[in-house]
């Protein structure tokens, strides 16, 4: 990124009102209150994956080796871990904490999600451009296709026939029919060169996109239209839609904060500090609480959603804690 442009990003982050990196009602005991389901981190540079605590408790799962994306399944019984040094997927069993997959997905893995039944996941492979479908009980890789340009990331639609993969090679985003297993069509961004992670909005009609580069964007998906651009911080991060339907998530992992987006006004209205190097960002299933993997500070920070207030910091059980997942919010 040109100085000029990370300046103008950084006096944008910090004209926002920023609350402060602790709410007053912290406690010790807050992580059962504030993760009524777990949380599953993907410690990239330990080579593992963390089950944060909820009803069941917390535990790590090691021989993830460079654990780098990762998706749960809406029952909690699996994840899928890609793993971006040797470009393969990996199928962990929660129950048993033991590895029942190991894919070859392509060079550089990156994004995977898990469908809305849990049968199948998608797996990414940015250096070929491949996408691969994988069976989650037989832990078999199903079909593969060229997707495009460097993909990144994926975004399944809720019954699962559909699936938006991002191309940060070609500045557009992919949609595939997953039954039919072919590309259908190409979202171009306007003005958007390298989208990297994305999510989709509660009616399904909008693409939230965070870039490579420091900007997150809107995208209404019939017409193709940007309907809004949002500095977002240096460099890249995650970006989630909260469910409730009013606020959107990103961060930015050379920065220090979460930019909340209005989805209505289509506004950026809050910059809450976090902590350093903030990458994976996801919400509560019921959008109450918002939790950021911090890669600088190894750490996990939970922002009440009602407060817009950090509530408490976690402890990561590794290092470099890249990207959350939370069952039920895909």
């Amino acid at each position: 990124m040109q100085r000029s442009n990370f300046k103008r990003i950084m006096a944008v982050v910090m004209s926002l009102p920023v609350l402060p990196l602790f709410a007053d009602s912290a406690t010790d005991d807050a992580p059962s209150a504030v993760m009524p389901a777990p949380v599953y981190v993907a410690l990239q540079t330990t080579g593992a994956v963390q089950r944060l605590a909820g009803p069941d408790g917390g535990a790590t799962y090691p021989d993830m080796p460079n654990a780098h994306y990762i998706a749960v399944s809406d029952d909690g019984e699996r994840v899928l871990v890609s793993d971006i040094g040797n470009g393969r997927a990996y199928i962990l069993d929660t129950a048993s904490g033991k590895k029942t997959g190991d894919i070859p997905v392509g060079d550089v893995a990156q994004g995977v999600k898990i469908s809305p039944d849990g049968r199948y996941g998608l797996a990414i492979g940015a250096g070929p451009g491949l996408l691969t479908k994988i069976d989650l009980e037989t832990g078999a890789a199903l079909q593969q296709m060229p997707i495009g340009a460097n993909p990144h990331n994926i975004r399944f639609t809720a019954d699962g026939g559909m699936a938006y993969v991002s191309l940060q090679g070609a500045g557009a985003i992919a949609l595939v029919d997953v039954a039919k297993w072919e590309k259908v069509r190409e979202i171009e961004v306007e003005g958007m060169a390298t989208p990297h992670n994305i999510d989709l909005s509660d009616d399904e009609r909008r693409l939230w996109i965070r870039d490579f580069e420091g900007t997150a964007a809107v995208v209404e998906i019939e017409s193709g239209e940007v309907l809004a651009r949002f500095e977002a911080g240096p460099s890249h991060g995650g970006i989630d839609v909260v469910p409730g339907g009013r606020y959107v998530a990103t961060v930015a992992i050379g920065g220090r904060h979460v930019l909340l987006i209005d989805q209505r006004s289509l506004e950026t209205v809050r910059s809450i500090e976090v902590g350093q190097g903030p990458h994976g960002v996801r919400a509560s299933a019921d959008g109450r609480w918002l939790y950021v993997g911090l890669t600088g500070d190894n750490e996990i920070a939970v922002v009440d959603m009602e407060t817009l207030a950090v509530a408490h910091r976690l402890a990561a059980d590794g290092e470099f804690p890249f990207w959350l997942a939370v069952p039920g919010n895909r």
